[in-house]
């Protein structure tokens, strides 16, 4: 059908596409979190996107930041990962953004069983000899 403000011999107007929206901070600190929760329950990818019938691309995408999680889906990734919804939110989007930052070095599966290990550790002393280590491998301590 001819749009009625088509008039001969004037170009053809276009229709406009929407963009889809990009996503912002607030996406990618949700996504940091679902990985989080994901590696705290020692659960890979591919598991967490079977249980939610997706692709691990797709739960990759998800935990980058680079999709945003819809409503539906983060109420799945929720009870697939036994939290509570409120658990991959944050009260603001400094905060958000601020904790992200502190939990980036998590992205390693190396870190999360460097933390699990230190958790196990009962002893203080023996705490604070691993700490002293790891801080004199990384050269922050001569």
């Amino acid at each position: 059908m001819i749009p009625l403000s088509y008039l001969p011999g004037r170009p053809f107007p276009t229709m406009r596409r929407r963009r889809p929206k990009a996503t912002t901070a607030a996406d990618t600190a949700i996504g940091a979190r679902i990985r989080a929760q994901r590696l705290a329950r020692k659960m890979t990818q591919i598991a967490l996107a079977d249980a939610l019938g997706i692709t691990f691309q797709q739960l990759q995408k998800y935990e980058k930041g680079r999709n945003r999680v819809g409503a539906g889906r983060l109420q799945e990734i929720a009870q697939v990962l036994r939290v509570p919804l409120p658990a991959l939110f944050a009260a603001d989007s400094a905060a958000a953004t601020s904790r992200t930052e502190n939990l980036a070095f998590l992205d390693s599966a190396g870190a999360m069983r460097l933390m699990r290990a230190y958790a196990a550790i009962e002893k203080p002393r023996m705490k604070r000899a691993l700490v002293a280590l790891a801080e004199r491998i990384a050269g922050q301590i001569p």
